[in-house]
């Protein structure tokens, strides 16, 4: 598994407002240009949103389904990429004093992701995290609405 840390100069709240936006789900996760509600209100249980990555003129769509809630605390999905498989994220809020520690760990669990999994993965999946850390605590810290970090 590959679990990641980042302090965010905020309030547990405000990192959770921009978590249990739909809308702002591509201005922190990684690769994402473009998200919207599909299924429920997101982040309640069982919502889902689609999202799409562009990788030069191809367009690729998935859906994240949220699987556990426990507002404004914790947030687990289950990301569907396609061909690729599905992966377990988990997202979690702590208060640290005045400001938020935010832990997120992803575990692949279907797909050639779930079958590929090993440690050299693991350390992909921590690039990643560093990366998608840094856009979620530049979103909330700022404030910048539709920012792609």
């Amino acid at each position: 598994m590959a679990v990641r840390i980042r302090l965010v100069h905020a309030a547990p709240h405000e990192v959770w407002a921009v978590l249990a936006d739909a809308s702002r789900y591509a201005d922190w996760v990684v690769g994402t240009s473009e998200s919207h509600a599909v299924d429920g209100v997101w982040p309640e249980l069982g919502s889902a949103l689609e999202y799409d990555v562009r990788l030069g003129p191809w367009t690729l769509s998935g859906t994240t389904v949220v699987r556990r809630v426990e507002a404004p605390r914790e947030l687990e999905l289950e990301v569907h990429s396609g061909p690729l498989g599905t992966v377990r994220v988990a997202v979690e809020v702590r208060p640290w004093g005045r400001e938020a520690l935010v832990i997120v760990d992803e575990h692949p669990l279907r797909g050639v992701a779930g079958a590929l999994h090993n440690a050299a993965f693991d350390v992909l999946i921590q690039l990643r995290h560093r990366d998608m850390l840094r856009r979620l605590a530049n979103v909330v810290e700022g404030g910048r609405v539709g920012s792609r970090g």
